[in-house]
């Protein structure tokens, strides 16, 4: 892929961003996720790419832009899957609190796993332990692997994990451990990539989340030499049926990096809605103008950008304001 898509998807993430941010603190979830769905869609069609959703905003009969199998882009271009979180972290921005951004991940045709809408139970770390744990070792055998790998002792090992009910006997076994515990409210994404950013001095992320925001993580920890381990959750025969469908065939299976995201180049991009330990969010500054903060990054280089850009308010959101 030309490296130049780069700066061309992170256009996409800005446009959902700045659309949902007129949206912050209003409490209407379904409004920001729309506001930044239509954006992106918009935007996109100026990409010069001949893509193909793969993971979305659902189904065709689920979703009016950005479902499975839409295809999205110039026309002209490589061919590319597409996976696209326009709000990831609804909550977060209905409410006004952190962990909100837009997020888009493209490969190579036929990489990126056709992730269906459940849960998947997640292993992510950063490079110095990405291939030396497994997630099918009980949670108090990796603890002592990572420590023993990190040269560290259990005490100064850092956790990260959604704060939800049933991650509570994790929870008690990371504190049993006496490890350091970062409860995250929202933002599976972010918070797995953040394992393979040194300084944010987190050093796994585990515990269970959705499966179509593990492959996107998996995708941004592709280019930053993490790694992502994961499993579907499957509850019923239905989701089983739905897993089938989408061409997996043993929902079961451990999922490696290759298994989500293939071999090939990947290119991430993500824009703050609201601040996170990633990305600070949008804001408002005078004449008129507002500031957004995106991170895009590419496998096949390593390289990692962080973009700030100034943009004229545009007219919608200067309505939205008031």
């Amino acid at each position: 892929m030309d490296r130049k898509l780069a700066l061309e998807i992170v256009r996409i993430t800005e446009a959902g961003a700045i659309a949902s941010s007129a949206w912050i603190g209003r409490g209407d979830k379904h409004g920001a996720d729309e506001a930044a769905t239509s954006a992106m869609r918009k935007m996109l069609d100026s990409v010069p790419i001949k893509g193909t959703v793969v993971i979305g905003e659902g189904e065709m009969d689920e979703a009016p832009m950005l479902y499975i199998g839409e295809q999205v882009g110039s026309g002209f271009g490589p061919a590319v899957d597409v996976a696209v979180d326009p709000l990831e972290g609804t909550e977060s921005v209905a409410n006004g609190s952190n962990h909100g951004m837009s997020v888009i991940a493209i490969a190579e045709r036929g990489s990126l796993l056709h992730a269906p809408d459940m849960y998947m139970k997640k292993l992510a770390v950063g490079a110095a332990l990405a291939g030396k744990l497994s997630l099918d070792d009980p949670i108090d055998l990796t603890l002592n692997k990572a420590a023993r790998i990190l040269n560290k002792p259990l005490a100064e090992l850092t956790v990260m994990i959604l704060n939800r009910s049933r991650h509570q006997d994790i929870i008690e076994v990371l504190r049993n451990h006496g490890v350091r515990i970062r409860l995250l409210e929202h933002g599976d994404v972010s918070g797995a990539m953040v394992t393979a950013i040194p300084e944010q001095g987190v050093d796994m992320y585990i515990g269970s989340g959705g499966a179509p925001e593990g492959v996107l993580a998996a995708a941004g920890l592709r280019c930053l030499g993490g790694e992502l381990q994961g499993r579907l959750w499957v509850t019923s025969d239905e989701e089983r049926r739905r897993c089938e469908w989408m061409g997996i065939s043993n929902p079961d299976q451990l999922l490696c990096m290759e298994d989500m995201v293939g071999t090939g180049d990947v290119i991430f991009a993500a824009t703050g809605i609201t601040d996170s330990d990633l990305l600070r969010g949008v804001r408002v500054l005078p004449g008129e103008r507002i500031e957004s903060h995106s991170v895009m990054m590419r496998a096949k280089t390593g390289t990692i950008r962080y973009l700030q850009s100034v943009h004229m308010m545009p007219k919608h959101l200067k309505q939205a304001l008031g």
